[in-house]
């Protein structure tokens, strides 16, 4: 049975910095896209990070120059590397394959508050 498991959230001021991790149980990593995603406005939720198989990345406007995603295929993990934290940023973050399943992991709470 697949799942994914994040961690890695916590409370951090303005400016600062957080990774987040995420397992994908199974054979099927090394092949999938994966992602992170949080709530977003008018949406179930948006993409906020991409990553192909091959290592190719997307990011949403609002994360460019801030946020890094990368995968360690030997771990079956993908991180997302979160630098110059903002408020707005504030949200649970939940990881999926890229495009997105109906499989969805428990998320991870990251609060960007003073």
């Amino acid at each position: 049975q697949v799942q994914l498991v994040e961690s890695g959230g916590g409370l951090v001021q303005p400016g600062g910095s957080l990774r987040l991790s995420c397992v994908l149980s199974g054979s099927i990593f090394q092949n999938s896209g994966m992602a992170w995603y949080r709530p977003a406005p008018g949406k179930l939720r948006e993409l906020v990070a991409g990553i192909t198989s091959q290592g190719s990345t997307i990011y949403a406007d609002s994360v460019k120059g801030r946020f890094t995603i990368s995968r360690d295929n030997s771990k079956n993990t993908v991180y997302l590397q979160m630098n110059s934290l903002k408020p707005e940023d504030t949200a649970v973050y939940y990881c999926n394959r890229w495009p997105a399943t109906l499989q969805w992991g428990q998320g991870t709470q990251v609060t960007v508050s003073s």
